[in-house]
């Protein structure tokens, strides 16, 4: 095996958010499908842009902000991703390093600008995603690094950039790398409309590569066109190791060669917005795995970090949340 230098190193779309603040009257007249994820092109995404309210600007991208809260959970991450040669590419590069996360991936020249996923926030937390991949889906398995996939204990995939077929091919590149070295593999489903448009992939995926798989309910469903979730739930059990389930205020459930365990949602005050909610559960779930941590104290690790960073708008951590694992009881390797 390879020296351990990473905990965890992510893949995923390297993608700038842009979260702002509007009312149920602005989705309508903006045509915006409330609480999902839509992919836009270059040209929609420049109008909806401007007639979006001021917002915040923040390097965002599904697995990046899981690397963001790994970093905050004091374990070491490094990510890869594609991002252009401009000014957000700049942003997005030194902000994921101010957190503390090892990012060096070749930036593309002469190709599309950065990725933007531009988020409007409705007051009852709802979010709705219109996503511009741009720079970000052009990454292969050029990008991958094969030295810093060896040396992380786990490597985690995610599912929003499983769409070209470069992607898909990096997707396995990384976790035969990753196998090699005696390493795990994990995979986030990350929308049910990724479940759709790749089911067969994914299955194949997750039987063949994936140690630790993440999805929420309704992907989980999707994924094996169960009619509930018990149904779901037993299918994945024959199809991977580790499964970690996600279910909004109901906790999360997870499994581990068969076991069940189930992990209630930490409390919060109020909801503010439930962007990357998941991402910061499997933040606390991989920081927990990675550092020798049981199931059910990696779950909490989880569960603490999703319920922060739904307390506040944005999908990176505003506290430590090292600091969040010790005030509940939970130790953790500096």
């Amino acid at each position: 095996m390879s020296q351990t230098v990473y905990d965890i190193i992510g893949v995923g779309n390297a993608i700038v958010d842009v979260i702002a603040s509007c009312d149920d009257a602005f989705l309508t007249a903006q045509n915006i499908e409330k609480g999902a994820m839509t992919l836009i092109d270059e040209s929609r995404a420049k109008d909806l842009y401007s007639a979006m309210a001021p917002g915040k600007e923040v390097s965002g991208g599904s697995a990046a902000n899981t690397l963001a809260g790994i970093a905050s959970f004091g374990a070491r991450g490094a990510y890869i991703g594609k991002v252009a040669d401009d000014e957000l590419g700049g942003i997005f590069r030194h902000d994921l390093n101010a957190a503390g996360v090892d990012y060096t991936t070749k930036p593309l020249a002469g190709g599309p600008l950065t990725a933007r996923c531009l988020i409007n926030v409705t007051p009852d937390a709802q979010r709705s995603m219109s996503t511009f991949l741009g720079a970000s889906v052009f990454f292969s398995e050029s990008d991958i690094d094969a030295d810093k996939i060896a040396a992380a204990r786990i490597t985690y995939l995610e599912g929003y950039l499983f769409d070209r077929d470069a992607a898909k091919e990096a997707f396995v590149r990384a976790a035969e790398i990753a196998k090699a070295a005696n390493r795990l593999t994990s995979l986030t489903l990350s929308d049910s409309f990724c479940v759709d448009r790749h089911r067969a992939a994914f299955r194949q995926l997750v039987r063949n590569h994936v140690d630790i798989l993440f999805a929420n309910e309704a992907e989980l469903i999707s994924l094996y066109e169960a009619n509930d979730f018990d149904e779901a739930l037993e299918a994945v059990k024959a199809e991977t190791r580790i499964a970690a389930i996600t279910r909004s205020e109901k906790g999360a459930v997870l499994i581990d060669k068969g076991n069940v365990v189930s992990i209630p949602a930490e409390p919060v005050s109020k909801i503010v917005d439930t962007t990357g909610a998941g991402d910061l559960f499997a933040a606390g779930m991989l920081t927990g795995l990675a550092q020798g941590l049981d199931l059910e104290a990696s779950g909490r690790l989880g569960a603490i970090a999703a319920a922060e960073i739904i307390s506040h708008i944005g999908a990176r951590p505003n506290v430590s949340l090292a600091e969040l694992a010790a005030t509940n009881g939970i130790s953790l390797n500096a």
